[in-house]
């Protein structure tokens, strides 16, 4: 756990121009503390706890304004950047060094049981305010534009943009840093 809290800090002050401190990071940024929270409640949820998951859960949203079911799978070094209004739904699958800003949602778009959340490969960034909606995957190391509306998968290393947003192949003068390979990224 401690190496893991150490590893988010790390990568909040690399994914962020103004973070300035460790105990800054640690003491004031809300996304780490809903990533912190999931952890224990997605513990719980995993060993049967489901109520008390949820209700940690719920208030976490309330303390950060940030919502993660307990049931969504979060790989390492996961940031959301600034938080408020991020929503992630129940079977949601998020990689490894995946980034959100404000306002995303990792929603559903049926009501049926079963995998109705999106599936983010490692490096994935996705842009204040996109919807990604249903049980579409998201390739690694693309890029969702901020507000896209994202209903269909995109393959890796590609940009999606738009509504209904549509994916296109990363361009070499693209200004979308790859957060697995650019080295100011790595841990």
């Amino acid at each position: 756990m401690g190496i893991g809290i150490r590893e988010d800090i790390e990568a909040a002050r690399r994914r962020d121009p103004a973070a300035r401190g460790s105990v800054e990071i640690a003491v004031l940024y809300s996304g780490l503390h809903a990533i912190w929270a999931h952890r224990l409640s997605h513990s719980l949820w995993n060993r049967g706890w489901r109520f008390i998951a949820r209700a940690l859960s719920q208030v976490t949203r309330w303390l950060t304004g940030i919502e993660i079911h307990p049931g969504a799978t979060i790989g390492r070094r996961f940031f959301i950047d600034h938080g408020m209004g991020v929503v992630i739904g129940e079977t949601a699958e998020i990689g490894d060094d995946v980034m959100l800003y404000h306002g995303v949602t990792l929603g559903g778009s049926t009501l049926d049981k079963g995998k109705r959340h999106p599936t983010l490969d490692d490096g994935v960034v996705v842009g204040s305010g996109a919807k990604v909606l249903g049980p579409v995957h998201i390739g690694a190391r693309s890029a969702v534009g901020a507000n896209a509306v994202v209903t269909r998968d995109a393959p890796a290393d590609s940009i999606v943009v738009g509504i209904p947003a549509k994916a296109r192949a990363r361009q070499s003068n693209d200004r979308v840093r790859d957060i697995l390979t650019a080295p100011e990224y790595q841990i």
